[in-house]
């Protein structure tokens, strides 16, 4: 029997196979989830917590910004401690920070102690960045890989949208985000503290999942290795697979930076493609409607009330628009879908930066006239769709897998490590820069990101659907361009 028999047919092992390997990958993903929550829980709490501290609007950006200098270091320690510790470990220490950071950011009594918090959090975040997608790749079989490994993104919307929408009922409940709640703490508080339950989550399911049978054969774990392979992914054939996967990691016991050291600029070419693909998934300005959205529309005209409306239904715009990646991704490619993406955010950032340049007003009180403020809404939630669907989990499916076996873990973490970086200087500039340049020239130049991004992708990314992680290496993956 071949890798190509189908889920179903008379090898009941591969149906149960894909079964288990999905609930696996789904539960790995919860660390997206967390990563997603930590992205958009300071959306509804920015303006509240800014006031409570007397922040400038340079602090306030740090501030918001600072958890993601945590999450560079996560990622770039994750796939050593992966290597070393195996995966679950790294995810069960994963949760484990971001519970501390939920409870300390919750109770924090100066803004410095709350950027500690924020700090410990994302280191954190920044482990389940990397360890997420590259558990999935590991355990998902070729044909459905970039599936499972966009469940990575999807777990990252919906981790969004609840922050948002217990962001908005917390607030609601509340009178206001900076009204008191509960225990006689303001409702900005809550929205950190709410955060502990999905860790714990996290935490359990950590514990449950099978170990990854790459890193298992690492460990000279091969009996184990074939029980996962067998059991759980559904291979037909684990002692075949297990000789390609030993193969594949050239006999090393473990990755080094060597393995990604090269002669254009200290890296790999490959390795730079990597970071400039994760770095450009940040740079068109995502995370600033995700951070910034109640900000943005409450500083356009809208009420705190409808300001949390509307971010909550972009974030359903978000993950609605997730599931088309997962159903095209291993159909039309992921070189065709980023392409599509790169036009699509173009278009939306442009009429979003058109409508800000009508803007009337100055400081906390501007407003975008008729038909602006409507243009506003439907660039900025176009620029959504398109990201959601093909830029927000193809960068992840990617980096999972286009990177040789034997230098992956340090290939994906510098990769997740350029992503967290571009973050931060989207992040703690957009406040200084929105009210600097104003915003129309803040998403012109997201927009110019849009076309840069076009232009990389047509002339550097390789194609990898349907290829086995086994089989990936610089040579091959340069002919598939």
């Amino acid at each position: 029997m071949t890798d190509k028999a189908e889920p179903g047919a008379s090898h009941g092992g591969q149906r149960v196979g894909h079964g288990r390997v999905i609930a696996a990958s789904i539960s790995a993903a919860v660390g997206a989830f967390l990563f997603g929550f930590d992205s958009a829980v300071i959306n509804g709490a920015v303006d509240s917590l800014s006031a409570h501290f007397a922040l400038s609007s340079f602090v306030e950006g740090f501030a918001v910004a600072v958890a993601l200098l945590g999450c560079a270091v996560g990622a770039w320690y994750a796939g050593q401690l992966a290597d070393r510790l195996g995966r679950k470990r790294v995810m069960v220490l994963g949760a484990v920070l971001f519970l501390l950071s939920s409870i300390g950011s919750g109770i924090a009594f100066t803004v410095w102690d709350l950027m500690l918090w924020r700090i410990i959090g994302g280191i954190g975040i920044g482990i389940a960045s990397v360890i997420s997608p590259a558990y999935i790749s590991e355990i998902a079989p070729a044909k459905i890989r970039g599936a499972l490994t966009s469940v990575h993104q999807l777990a990252i919307t919906i981790g969004i949208f609840a922050a948002l929408l217990s962001d908005a009922l917390v607030a609601h409940t509340a009178g206001g985000a900076g009204d008191t709640l509960w225990l006689g703490a303001p409702a900005w508080r809550w929205m950190f503290l709410i955060g502990a339950i999905p860790a714990i989550v996290y935490g359990i399911l950590s514990l449950l999942i099978p170990e990854s049978p790459r890193y298992l054969v690492r460990a000279g774990k091969d009996i184990e290795a074939a029980r996962v392979l067998r059991s759980v992914v559904g291979d037909p054939d684990p002692d075949r697979k297990i000789v390609d996967i030993r193969s594949s990691l050239h006999q090393e016991a473990r990755t080094s930076f060597r393995d990604i050291k090269g002669h254009r600029f200290g890296l790999k070419p490959l390795v730079w493609v990597g970071i400039i693909l994760a770095g450009l998934q940040q740079l068109v300005g995502i995370n600033a409607i995700f951070y910034y959205s109640t900000t943005l529309w409450k500083s356009v005209g809208f009420s705190e009330s409808d300001s949390f409306i509307t971010s909550v239904i972009t974030s359903v715009i978000n993950v609605a628009l997730t599931f088309v990646a997962i159903i095209w991704v291993d159909k039309f490619g992921r070189r065709l879908l980023l392409l599509i993406g790169s036009c699509g955010m173009f278009v939306g950032l442009g009429a979003a930066s058109l409508s800000f340049f009508h803007a009337v007003g100055s400081g906390d009180n501007i407003s975008l006239p008729e038909p602006w403020g409507i243009i506003a809404l439907i660039g900025a939630n176009l620029f959504v769709i398109f990201f959601a669907a093909t830029w927000g989990p193809l960068v992840w499916v990617l980096l999972g897998e286009m990177f040789p076996n034997n230098m992956r873990s340090y290939a994906l973490a510098i990769g997740a490590v350029g992503n967290w970086l571009c973050n931060f200087l989207v992040s703690v500039s957009f406040p200084f820069l929105a009210q600097h340049i104003g915003l129309g020239t803040v998403y012109c130049v997201y927009a110019a990101f849009a076309v840069i991004s076009f232009f990389f992708v047509k002339s550097k990314i390789p194609e990898t659907t349907g290829a086995e992680l086994e089989h990936m290496t610089g040579k091959t993956l340069h002919e598939s361009n």
